[in-house]
């Protein structure tokens, strides 16, 4: 699918390509989002633009160094993770720019919310976009406040997990529980941290570049400046999770050990009753409970008595609370 953005009365108007002889129409247009396309999508795009955009496939093959360049074409190639964080996943997609003189070209293999975003406000808010490095910095900037909206998410999922680890009971099922809920959002965390540092070397290239204005680097500086709040953001909540973490094994531990605690007071309390029966229980040749009334219930109320005391002793040390 192809969408096409012209400039019209200082908003973003959006037109969806559907074939050849409609793209070949418009010769100034200040964005082509390209989402998902086929061969012969990409082939419209080279013959009316002249511009070759990268296969899908091709997305993820250069090296990180190497993912902002200046290509034989002379145009500025740009590589950038952004941001899709949903209920069920949380990921990183891929997106090629390649900025021209007057559009910019950008593909990737799925829309994304940062793009559906620039869209809705770039048709309600006249006069924010000029021109097509403005489109690419509008890009950036919301992608940050994306990103700051999910950290939000995931700081509220952290506070509820930690109103349910700091509760009076913690069972190891609240705890398994918690302990999956603590490891989703740490990976959206990094993913978060991951995409912000991402944004964050596309900017300072651009702006080494020397092709923004005066104007469009300051808004850089200020993006830059966002992105240093939100990497301070993930720290604390890295930290948080550390917490969380260390605070939820701690009490599987101690549920683990009331457990080994009740097997240890039961085998102390049963030796004496063992070791009486193990004495009675020899084959001596003079038996003395055989020639006394009440040798057999003796020996059994000592046993009782032997195992009952130890338990009792433990109960009032507060062993077995």
């Amino acid at each position: 699918m192809i969408n096409l953005f012209t400039l019209q009365n200082g908003r973003l108007a959006q037109e969806q390509v559907e074939d050849r002889n409609e793209l070949l129409k418009y010769h100034d247009p200040i964005w082509i989002d390209a989402i998902e396309p086929d061969d012969e999508e990409l082939s419209w795009i080279k013959e009316a633009f002249g511009v070759t955009l990268p296969e899908l496939e091709e997305l993820g093959d250069l090296e990180a160094s190497a993912r902002y360049f200046e290509g034989e074409d002379g145009y500025l190639h740009i590589r950038t993770d952004f941001l899709l964080d949903e209920d069920d996943e949380s990921r990183n997609v891929r997106v090629a720019f390649i900025l021209t003189n007057n559009t910019l070209f950008s593909i990737h293999d799925e829309d994304l919310p940062v793009f559906r975003l620039v869209r809705m406000r770039a048709r309600l808010r006249p006069g924010s976009v000029n021109d097509a490095k403005d489109v690419l910095l509008d890009l950036y900037s919301t992608d940050a406040e994306y990103s700051a909206d999910s950290l939000e998410e995931v700081y509220e999922s952290l506070e509820e997990a930690g109103k349910v680890v700091l509760a009076d009971t913690v069972t190891d099922q609240i705890a398994a529980t918690v302990l999956e809920t603590i490891a989703k959002e740490e990976d959206v965390n990094g993913r978060i941290r991951r995409n912000v540092m991402d944004t964050r070397r596309a900017l300072s290239y651009l702006m080494r570049s020397k092709l923004l204005s005066d104007l469009q680097q300051e808004e850089a500086r200020l993006i830059l400046r966002d992105i240093d709040s939100l990497e301070n953001h993930t720290a604390f909540l890295f930290d948080k999770i550390n917490f969380l973490m260390d605070a939820t094994v701690g009490f599987i531990n101690i549920n683990q050990n009331k457990i080994i605690k009740i097997f240890a007071v039961v085998s102390v309390g049963l030796m004496p009753p063992t070791l009486l029966a193990s004495i009675w229980g020899m084959n001596f040749e003079f038996m003395p409970e055989l020639k006394l009334i009440l040798g057999y219930p003796g020996a059994l109320i000592l046993m009782a008595i032997s195992t009952i005391a130890p338990l009792w002793y433990f109960k009032r040390k507060g062993w077995m609370d």
